[in-house]
């Protein structure tokens, strides 16, 4: 990016780019960048043309590109969020964010269901008048690249239904992207250039070769590892707090990413938000977090599993029962119980090889962090890897190896295997999620 960047400076301007990858705020943030260069704030009303990928009208885009700039210079066409390089391996994918969006956001929802619609090549005629319970569970799977089709008859209905109050029809936009191919592949007229932004892509789309080949295609990937992903969310956070004369304590850090996942454009968000709350206030504190960020899912998580690792079952059906209620899926909630089960295991591992000393009850975290915490250090190196237990928060380390005390090796292992029959059961037995999840608290907890 800083090399493209670069070039932008000197005059150097591609016909045309993509920023593609799952870290929306660094491509939002890039694309901000790049329009500061090529696009003067007096020149914008003239010169920058932005549109939704998802509900642009490809033939509009096409208009666009093929007229020269009005007054000659510069013109840019942005296509934000543009389904074009999706293929059929998102498909599961895409119906998962078709579930998710169906209460929060119907519109996008319907938007999201047409792209579905384009990659599998199933026609909306066909599925409509229950022409969708024609199509068996594995074919089903076969179509949408592996999903099993998980409440077919509650969501499938229902967008079937919000299709037909928009009106949407089953029109393709194959022959459109195949214009769009043409007409990059022809060349853009002299200062006109083009700019995508978009979640995925598929490299061995034609639109992606074209692309790369007459431009340039940058990819914005989320990091994998927790670790890495603390570390780039700090970067962007520490030069936002210092550009606006605000320091963030410890503590806030952690409610801040307890909150926020290390998701980087919600954790910024939060952050914007904070600085203007703390008003005059130098350094940002956990008080302020959690007056200005407030409750959110990932509280209630930290929650659950925090109440499960305290064999506290009052608190983890509290938590279970919020987390229902939000409509967190029951097997993200499965999967952060197998996290938090795994690091218990880990820490009573390492407790129990003599390696580190004895943590008490008593013991506080910042003594833990002085006197403990510099041998993780060596343990990371001697194990030459970074993940689980070992590249975990320091406080997260501390709260496992306190916590471990209350449960032997064999109970959890025990729990591992309950959660992976509880997984089982979620998948495939069709039963209560909620009763299924409750059952593991009760056995985990007593």
């Amino acid at each position: 990016m800083e090399k493209v960047l670069a070039n932008l400076k000197k005059g150097v301007v591609a016909p045309c780019y993509l920023l593609y990858g799952e870290e929306e705020y660094l491509i939002s943030e890039s694309l901000g960048r790049m329009l500061d260069i090529l696009v003067l704030p007096g020149e914008r009303d003239l010169s920058l043309f932005q549109m939704d990928g998802e509900s642009a009208d490809l033939d509009d885009i096409i208009q666009d590109l093929i007229t020269p700039p009005l007054l000659g210079g510069k013109k840019v066409i942005v296509v934000k969020n543009t389904t074009l390089f999706h293929s059929k391996d998102d498909a599961a994918k895409l119906v998962a964010e078709i579930r998710d969006l169906l209460e929060e956001n119907a519109p996008r929802a319907v938007k999201r269901f047409q792209v579905f619609l384009n990659l599998t090549g199933l026609a909306l005629e066909d599925l409509q008048a229950s022409g969708w319970k024609k199509i068996s569970d594995d074919e089903w799977s076969q179509i949408a690249n592996g999903d099993a089709g998980e409440e077919r008859d509650k969501w499938l209905p229902r967008i079937l239904e919000l299709c037909s109050e928009a009106g949407m029809d089953g029109f393709s936009s194959a022959d459109a992207a195949d214009r769009l191919e043409e007409v990059l592949n022809k060349g853009l007229p002299e200062g006109n250039c083009l700019i995508f932004t978009a979640p995925a892509a598929d490299k061995r789309k034609k639109i992606f070769k074209i692309v790369s080949e007459y431009g340039v295609a940058l990819y914005f990937g989320a990091p994998r590892r927790e670790a890495d992903r603390r570390e780039t969310l700090q970067k962007r956070a520490r030069k936002l707090l210092e550009e606006n004369g605000k320091k963030l304590s410890p503590a806030g850090w952690l409610a801040l990413e307890r909150k926020t996942g290390f998701d980087l454009r919600r954790a910024v968000s939060e952050l914007e938000k904070l600085i203007a709350y703390a008003g005059d206030k130098p350094v940002i504190d956990e008080d302020d977090v959690e007056e200005a960020v407030g409750r959110t899912r990932e509280d209630d998580i930290f929650a659950l599993t925090n109440a499960l690792s305290q064999k506290n079952i009052q608190a983890a059906l509290q938590a279970l029962q919020s987390l229902m209620r939000q409509g967190v899926h029951h097997l993200i909630i499965q999967s952060m119980m197998v996290r938090e089960v795994r690091l218990l295991l880990e820490a009573r591992a390492l407790a129990d090889s003599g390696k580190i000393p004895p943590i008490g009850p008593n013991m506080d975290f910042p003594v833990f962090q002085k006197r403990i915490h510099p041998l993780f250090a060596e343990l990371k190196t001697a194990a030459g890897r970074k993940e689980g237990l070992l590249g975990q928060h320091p406080f997260v380390i501390y709260n496992a190896l306190r916590n471990c005390a209350g449960f032997s090796a064999a109970r959890l292992m025990g729990m591992l295997n309950d959660l992976l029959k509880t997984e089982i059961a979620l998948k495939s037995s069709g039963g209560d999620p909620r009763l299924l999840l409750e059952r593991f608290l009760i056995k985990a907890c007593a």
